[in-house]
């Protein structure tokens, strides 16, 4: 079963496509580009459709998703936390 999917191998995040992640979870995703597979812990509970973080990030790290610049770390994050708005911010303003 897949819980998590990933488009390019160098994007620091997967998305989650099941319900119900729970901490401690071990996980496996997919790489849409590549056809390859991860595994990884949940460290946090994540809701379908949020980011599961795949490297630990410090703040003012850049977080990449489809190979794009989606915002700057303002909070530490582990591998396998839930990254959202609690942790990342946009560059836009």
């Amino acid at each position: 079963m897949i819980h998590f999917v990933v488009h390019e191998p160098a994007d620091g995040v997967g998305v989650v496509v099941v319900e119900d992640v729970k901490a401690g979870t071990d996980l496996i995703g997919w790489v849409m580009d590549g056809d390859l597979t991860l595994n990884i812990k949940s460290e946090s509970d994540i809701p379908i459709g949020h980011k599961i973080s795949l490297n630990d990030f410090k703040p003012g790290d850049t977080v990449m998703k489809y190979g794009v610049d989606i915002g700057k770390v303002v909070a530490p994050i582990k591998k396998g936390e839930h990254l959202h708005v609690q942790n990342v911010k946009t560059k836009r303003w």
